[in-house]
């Protein structure tokens, strides 16, 4: 059948020309990603995981990991890292992480209630851990009444926006391992972070001594999909079990696997985080000069914190969609996606610059 062909009695229920800021989750498909699935359809493939495309996948990964990365893919971020963890930990098993990390306020408790891991988290300034802040957590081994810290988890950028350096991670992998523990990144915006940093994914993973990753896409320009990498197979096993018992198998993979194809084997990846990221600075630069806006947090990759007053915000929110990051104290965040243009930046500032002259 030709596609050009093909007739659908769906309908278009939104307007395109609507734009957000709330998550770069909102953002539609690449044309490329689109592309790519279309062109893996057709014919018949090996379902979960046997055909062409993911096997084809692992030479992808290994190019930008090293030789020794097993990828598999998955549905979604919180999938991801319910696998990841658990292919670290035993059932008394405890993962240290940072106060605002994904795992620990975003996932409705899936690490606890579906995998049985325990997170011992620990506040942090600026969203990043340090050896001596997983040292709040790191004791208690051979204590039966307490879960074993076994395992250490970054975000990759972090959820406050900031990014880890490879020596950071390094020093964190290095301690960790010292102490018997495993080292997992929460990727979801890994591509962001490579962009900023300007430096290959390998240098601040694999390199650094990380053990095994959750490798964002969805984010990023892909439909769905996420990917968890072995990066360290000697230290952590059995991942193809443990994605099959998370309900995370897919079993038309083809259409996961090329999408990270597409993503990854050009340079599709750093042109959209690298806009996304160009996108955030151009708001930071605008709403500096607003009176009564201040951006609170260091905008290294694609989101903007900022304060201003709530009423301000409440009325703004009427107009473009985000979210307050603390109810308590106002701030927001503000995220630029793949597909956010320089016009959008400029009628969004425009927009805050109108409300605030009404406060």
């Amino acid at each position: 059948m030709n596609a050009a062909d093909v007739h659908t009695d769906a309908v278009r229920h939104h307007d395109p020309a609507v734009r957000g800021f709330a998550s770069d989750n909102y953002a539609g498909v690449h044309p490329e990603i689109l592309a790519a699935i279309a062109l893996a359809n057709g014919g018949h493939q090996v379902a979960y995981g046997e055909d062409d495309y993911t096997a084809h996948l692992q030479d992808v990964f290994r190019r930008h990991f090293g030789e020794k990365a097993e990828a598999f893919p998955v549905f979604n971020g919180t999938g991801a890292n319910v696998v990841a963890l658990q292919a670290l930990l035993p059932r008394w098993g405890a993962v240290v992480a940072a106060e605002t990390a994904h795992i620990n306020v975003d996932e409705c408790g899936a690490p606890e209630k579906v995998a049985g891991i325990k997170i011992h988290t620990v506040p942090t300034p600026d969203g990043k851990l340090t050896p001596e802040l997983i040292d709040r957590q790191a004791w208690g081994w051979d204590d039966e009444h307490r879960a074993q810290p076994l395992a250490v988890s970054l975000t990759q950028s972090t959820e406050l926006g900031t990014l880890y350096t490879a020596d950071e991670i390094k020093a964190i992998c290095d301690h960790a391992h010292e102490h018997g523990m495993l080292v997992h990144v929460d990727g979801s915006r890994l591509a962001n972070a490579a962009a900023s940093l300007d430096r290959p994914f390998r240098e601040f993973t694999t390199d650094a001594g990380v053990d095994i990753l959750s490798f964002g896409g969805t984010k990023n320009g892909l439909l769905l999909g996420e990917v968890v990498v072995v990066l360290n197979p000697e230290r952590v096993r059995n991942l193809k079990y443990l994605r099959k018992m998370s309900m995370q198998l897919a079993s038309k993979m083809r259409f996961v696997s090329v999408q990270f194809e597409a993503l990854l084997s050009g340079d599709l990846w750093l042109r959209n985080a690298g806009h996304a990221n160009a996108m955030a600075k151009r708001l930071e630069t605008a709403v500096r000069g607003i009176e009564g806006v201040t951006v609170v947090r260091p905008v290294q990759a694609n989101a903007v914190f900022a304060l201003l007053p709530r009423e301000v915000s409440e009325r703004l929110q009427k107009r473009y969609r985000f979210y307050f990051w603390d109810e308590h104290t106002g701030e927001v965040r503000w995220m630029a996606a793949f597909d956010t243009t320089e016009a959008d930046i400029d009628a969004f500032a425009t927009a805050i610059a109108e409300e605030m002259g009404r406060a």
